[in-house]
């Protein structure tokens, strides 16, 4: 199927109350931030407030949905611990070999 003008978004959210992460797909970013922020997602309405700490944005919607598959595994986990380790490291409290990014489990 073709999207013109299309822009498929890969994100990673940051839960301002445990620090855990939520990764994600979308093709409007703007609205689905929404959507976690006012609760209307079933995988993070209880785990709010939430902030964007990193998206990368795909014009094929298979490359951004197989880079999603990627970033919930280790070897993706371990990728984004490394790109975000200057975040990771000024969060208060948090390690970065300590991060919840080390855990396979996609959230």
């Amino acid at each position: 199927m073709v999207y013109p003008d299309a822009v498929f978004y890969v994100y990673v959210l940051r839960s301002e109350s445990d620090s855990g992460f939520y990764i994600g797909f979308s093709t409007n970013l703007r609205a689905r931030l929404r959507q976690h922020q006012d609760g209307e997602s079933f995988a993070t309405s209880h785990r709010g407030p939430w902030k964007l700490i990193y998206y990368e944005a795909y014009t094929e919607r298979e490359d951004a949905e197989g880079r999603e598959k990627f970033l919930k595994s280790g070897a993706g986990r371990r990728f984004l611990r490394t790109q975000l380790r200057h975040y990771l490291n000024r969060v208060k409290g948090f390690a970065a070999r300590g991060s919840n990014l080390d855990d396979p489990t996609p959230h």
